[in-house]
């Protein structure tokens, strides 16, 4: 299977499995460092126990024989299109840079095999609902994104992977400004449709839009961007129909189709920590695929610029791939769940959503005001990317290393950023995708709007904690004896604090 095993095959049957590789930010806010998760054992935290299980495997997937035994092991990033959310990636660069290494040397070698279309593309950097964020933090959340994917893999990417692939009109408008050229979407997403130069559209749904195609979508701005819809039934095949037990079966489904693009999205970790021995799955899928003279194996960057859009389209803005509701998962008692039992019971979503919300305009109000003698408050936040990062770009330096180069003293800036960070942090999608308010993932991004609001009290500003409480009080559990929303900040939320 070598870079040549992808060229030269003159076919219209083209086929591109797309993998979103995603864990939350773990790390206790006032350490750095992940607490003991108990629910990851044998391992000492999540991102330990899927790295373990699905991360490094894909890196040296095996293939079996008849016999049973292992014939060869791929890299199986190197055949498929993925993303990897950013904060996982500043993760694998301390507990697991073998992950990192084999990452980008999938995707330069993707790059070699397709004419120059890396496979890798970027993710929102915090994973947030930006249908459900601000104007500023939409373009922050993808400036960040796009600044990482930089300096991870050394080039631009044409693609990002919209976090639970939440989508809207202002979302694309943001992508497009960036530079983006497509997007990944579910066809629930596809509104209506129409070849280009015909004035009539056709309303389509998940049944019926033409997923074998990629859709130009125009924006109000004028600005173009495009848009795949993937195909349902591979993708939900992976997920949840076994497709994974017979990487065999697997390829011939997807090679199943006569003409334009089969493509399939999931979560990245169906191939080995949802399914078991998935990464083997995968890999036996990937080798009967590239033995197949009849169909190319390619990623999306590669198969737009052989096949530009000949139609256009229309989202349904908002709206995302995980609920049926819009985005009302993130955002309001849709009905949406993990357990079909505690449907209804998620009043708490709404509540959740308005107090960060307003203490992100309180934040925000005081982070202005006092970072406005450093230079444009949100240009200082879009280029702290580059302090995080460490970048050895002088082109590229972030507001702290720019002042440290200019003999300049940083003063209150590292902790205004820091406040930033966090408050960013705080609308990180897991905090609501889940059944209850008392949650690891809700406690998580709670915390994170605590060590925000102590920032704050540092620089002398106002304390923002006890009305913030307050608006929390509302929420309710029914899975933990703190059994309301002030009772979960106070008694789960503040145990991670020192002292």
């Amino acid at each position: 299977m070598s870079a040549s095993s992808l060229k030269g095959k003159h076919t219209v049957r083209a086929v591109c499995i797309h993998g979103h590789f995603y864990q939350p930010p773990r790390e206790n806010p006032w350490t750095g460092v992940i607490d003991t998760q108990p629910s990851a054992a044998p391992f000492s935290d999540w991102n330990q126990r899927i790295t373990a299980e699905c991360y490094t495997p894909n890196c040296t997937a095996e293939i079996l024989d008849a016999a049973g035994d292992v014939a060869r092991r791929i890299n199986t990033y190197r055949y498929l299109s993925f993303n990897f959310g950013p904060t996982m990636l500043r993760w694998f660069d301390e507990h697991a840079p073998e992950v990192m290494r084999s990452l980008v040397q999938a995707d330069r070698q993707s790059a070699a095999d397709n004419d120059g279309h890396g496979n890798a593309i970027a993710q929102g950097y915090h994973h947030v609902i930006l249908p459900l964020a601000n104007e500023r933090d939409k373009h922050t959340e993808i400036r960040w994104g796009v600044a990482d994917f930089e300096h991870r893999f050394g080039r631009r990417p044409e693609g990002l992977w919209l976090p639970e692939a939440a989508a809207d009109v202002a979302s694309l408008e943001a992508l497009a400004a960036a530079g983006l050229t497509y997007v990944i979407l579910a066809p629930e997403q596809a509104a209506r449709v129409r070849p280009i130069g015909v004035e009539e559209w056709t309303e389509v749904n998940a049944d019926t839009v033409d997923t074998t195609r990629p859709y130009s979508v125009l924006l109000p701005s004028g600005s173009r961007i495009t848009a795949f819809f993937y195909d349902a039934a591979p993708s939900q095949g992976v997920a949840f129909g076994g497709w994974l037990h017979n990487g065999e079966t697997m390829a011939a489904q997807l090679a199943a189709h006569d003409s334009g693009l089969r493509h399939l999205a999931t979560d990245g970790e169906s191939y080995g920590h949802h399914h078991k021995k998935g990464d083997m799955g995968l890999a036996y899928c990937i080798k009967t695929l590239l033995e197949d003279e009849e169909v190319s194996l390619t990623n999306y960057g590669a198969y737009l610029a052989a096949n530009p859009p000949t139609w256009s389209a229309e989202i349904v803005s908002p709206s995302a791939w995980s609920c049926a509701h819009g985005v009302g998962r993130w955002s309001d008692n849709c009905g949406c769940t993990i357990d079909p039992k505690r449907s209804g019971q998620q009043k708490w979503r709404n509540t959740l959503r308005d107090a960060l919300n307003s203490l992100r305009d309180e934040i925000d109000a005081f982070y202005e005001l006092r970072a406005a003698k450093y230079g444009d408050p949100w240009t200082l936040r879009d280029r702290y990317i580059y302090d995080l990062l460490e970048s050895p770009d002088t082109s590229k330096l972030g507001p702290l290393a720019e002042r440290a180069a200019n003999g300049q003293d940083s003063g209150d800036l590292r902790t205004l950023l820091e406040i930033q960070r966090h408050r960013l942090m705080m609308f990180t999608s897991c905090g609501w995708f889940f059944d209850d308010p008392a949650g690891l993932e809700t406690v998580q991004i709670l915390r994170y709007a605590q060590r925000a609001i102590a920032l704050v009290r540092e620089l002398d500003g106002p304390d923002l904690e006890p009305r913030f409480i307050d608006q929390l009080a509302p929420m309710r559990s029914v899975a933990s004896q703190a059994a309301t929303g002030d009772l979960i900040y106070t008694l789960v939320v503040s145990a991670a604090m020192p002292g």
